[in-house]
C-alpha cells in the first residue's frame, strides 16, 4: 500500500480509511509537524498493514513517537480478539522484549550534590555493567534459577534480596507476566541471558540521573513523591540477548503458522499465528518468560544502583531513601479486558514501542496511583528531558489504555553516526552540564539527540489529546550508556 490517505480528524489525530484488505481503520496521533516525520520513513504503511491482520479490532494505532519497525512501526498498538481468530505476531513486540522503564526517587535535592554527579556517574558506570554482551553483574545463573527467572521475574530478584516487595507493587504485572513456561524458550535463548542478568547493554539503553525541573500537575506530582529539584534515577533496558533469541526462534515458526492457517500476509515481517494455536500459545509462553527475565533484570540494577550510590556518597539506604516510582514495558503482547462497542471484551493487546497508561479506576493500577492514574514513563534522549505522565479514561477508551514511550527516532543509526563526532558531543553534553560515560564511542553517536524527535511535542500531543497528561519534566545530568 503506497500513498496512504490521511484524513485529520482534529489536530492532533489522523486517519487512514479502510481500504484494499484493512479490516480496520488506522489512527496515528500526532501535530503536523510530527506526522510529516512519521510520513516519511513508511511507518505510515505500517499502520495499514496491521490493520489487515486477523480479529484486530478498533483501530491499529499509532503513537506521536512512531517510526518504521520489524512489521509493526514502533510506537505501534493493536487489539486481537482471540475469539474472532486473532492472532499474535512477534512484530508486535519486537526482539528485545520487555524492553521498558523504572524510574526511582530519591530524597537528594540536586544543587546538595550537584559537585558529585560525576562522581555518581563514575560510580554507576563501575557498578552496572554495560555494552554489547556485558555480563558479570551476579553469579552465572543456573539452570534451576534460570527456570525461576523466567517463571516468577522481579519476585525472584527480590527473593534474592535485590530489593523489596514494595518494589513489586510499583512494577507493571507486579514484574512477573503469568503464562510464562521456561520449557518453550530454548537453551541458545538461556545460555545467552545467564551471564546477562542485571547489566543495562547498548543502543538506546541508558541508566540516568535526573533532576526534575518542572512540575505540569501538583496533585499528581505529590502522590507519586515527585517534587521540584529533586535528584531522580532510571533505567531504560530489556531481555538482553534472551529475549533477542526468543524472538528469533519465533519468526520462522510463525511463517510456517501463517501460511498453515491461510493468513495473507501484506508484510512477511507480520507473521503471526491465531492466539489459540500451539503456534500462538508457545510464542506466548517464551514471550511471557522473557519479559519476566527483563522485569528481573531491572530489579536487580535497581539493587545495584542503590548499593552504588550509597557507597559513593556515603550515605546510609535511609538518608537517600531510594525508592521505585514505577517501572513500565513498552515491548509485549497482554491480555486485557477492553470495551469493544458496547461489549467487554478479552483482548490481546500488542504494544510496540508503545507503554500502558491505564486510568486509575483500572485494578491493574496499585492502589496508591487509583486517585491520579498509572504512571506513565516517557524517556528522552542523553541531552533532552524526560517526562513523567499520567494514564486516563481517554486512552482506555481510544488507545487500549497505551501512550508513547519516548520522543522516538527521526533518523537512523547509520545517519546519526554520520553527523557529529562522539568527541564533540561529548563536549557538548558537558558544557549543557549533562556527565556521560559510555563504553562505544559509535553507542553516543548513534544516540545522539539529533537523531530524535522532540520529546516536548510528542508528549504534549497525547497531553492535547487528553490520552496522557503531563504530570513532570525530569532533565538529564548523568548518563550511563553501552
Amino acid at each position: 500500500m503506497k500513498n496512504i490517505e490521511l484524513n485529520r480528524l482534529n489536530d492532533y489525530t489522523w486517519e487512514i480509511p479502510k481500504r484494499g484488505k484493512m479490516r480496520v481503520p488506522g489512527r496515528v496521533y500526532a501535530d503536523e509537524q510530527l506526522i510529516k516525520k512519521i510520513q516519511s520513513d513508511n511507518a505510515v504503511e505500517q499502520v495499514a498493514n496491521v490493520a489487515c491482520l486477523p480479529g484486530i479490532v478498533g483501530h491499529s494505532l499509532a503513537m506521536p513517537d512512531a517510526h518504521w519497525g520489524y512489521g509493526f512501526p514502533i510506537g505501534g498498538v493493536a487489539a486481537m480478539d482471540p475469539d474472532n481468530d486473532g492472532v499474535v505476531s512477534p512484530g508486535g513486540v519486537g526482539y528485545d522484549i520487555n524492553c521498558g522503564v523504572r524510574l526511582m526517587t530519591t530524597a537528594l535535592d540536586f544543587e546538595t550534590v550537584r559537585s558529585r554527579i560525576r562522581d555518581i556517574v563514575t560510580g554507576l558506570y563501575r557498578d552496572i555493567p554495560c555494552g554489547v554482551g556485558s555480563s558479570g553483574a551476579i553469579e552465572k545463573l543456573s539452570g534451576k534459577d534460570m527456570n525461576r527467572v523466567l517463571s516468577d521475574g522481579a519476585s525472584w530478584a527480590v527473593e534474592q534480596g535485590y530489593g523489596t516487595e514494595t518494589d513489586l507493587a510499583h512494577t507493571e504485572e507486579g514484574g512477573r507476566l503469568n503464562g510464562a513456561d521456561p520449557e518453550v524458550v530454548s537453551e541458545r535463548a538461556k545460555s545467552r541471558g545467564e551471564p546477562q542478568l542485571g547489566t543495562l547493554g547498548s543502543g538506546n539503553h541508558f541508566l540516568e540521573v535526573g533532576v526534575v525541573d518542572r512540575i505540569d500537575d501538583a496533585d499528581a506530582a505529590a502522590v507519586y513523591g515527585l517534587r521540584k529539584g529533586q535528584l531522580t534515577l532510571m533505567i531504560h533496558s530489556g531481555s538482553r540477548g534472551l529475549g533477542y533469541q526468543v524472538c528469533d526462534d519465533f519468526l520462522q515458526a510463525m511463517v510456517r503458522a501463517a501460511a498453515k492457517y491461510g493468513i495473507a500476509l501484506p508484510d512477511r515481517q507480520l507473521c503471526c499465528a491465531p492466539v489459540k494455536t500451539q503456534a500462538g500459545r508457545d510464542y506466548l509462553a517464551a514471550m511471557a518468560a522473557a519479559a519476566n527475565y527483563a522485569w528481573a533484570n531491572r530489579q536487580v540494577m535497581m539493587h545495584l544502583a542503590r548499593v552504588s550510590l550509597e557507597k559513593t556518597l556515603d550515605a546510609s539506604t535511609d538518608s537517600l531513601d531510594i525508592r521505585l516510582l514505577y517501572d513500565v514495558c513498552h515491548n509485549i503482547a497482554k491480555f486485557e479486558m477492553h470495551e469493544v462497542n458496547g461489549e467487554r471484551r478479552r483482548l490481546c493487546v500488542h504494544r510496540k514501542g508503545a507503554t500502558r497508561a491505564f486510568p486509575g479506576s483500572r485494578e491493574e493500577v496499585p492502589e496508591a496511583f487509583r486517585a491520579t492514574g498509572q504512571p506513565v514513563l516517557v524517556p528522552g534522549d542523553m541531552g533532552t528531558a524526560s517526562y513523567v505522565c499520567a494514564g486516563s479514561e481517554k486512552a482506555l477508551a481510544e488507545t487500549f489504555g497505551s501512550a508513547c514511550h519516548g520522543a522516538g527516532r527521526m533518523m537512523s543509526r547509520t545517519s546519526a553516526r554520520k553527523g557529529e563526532s562522539a568527541s564533540a558531543l561529548l563536549r557538548q553534553l558537558d558544557e549543557q552540564g549533562i556527565v556521560v560515560m559510555a563504553r562505544s564511542k559509535k553507542t553516543v553517536t548513534e544516540e545522539s539527540p539529533s537523531a530524535y524527535k522532540d520529546i516536548d511535542a510528542v508528549t504534549a500531543v497525547l497531553d492535547t489529546a487528553g490520552i496522557s497528561r503531563r504530570v513532570a519534566r525530569i532533565r538529564p545530568v548523568g548518563v550511563v550508556k553501552g
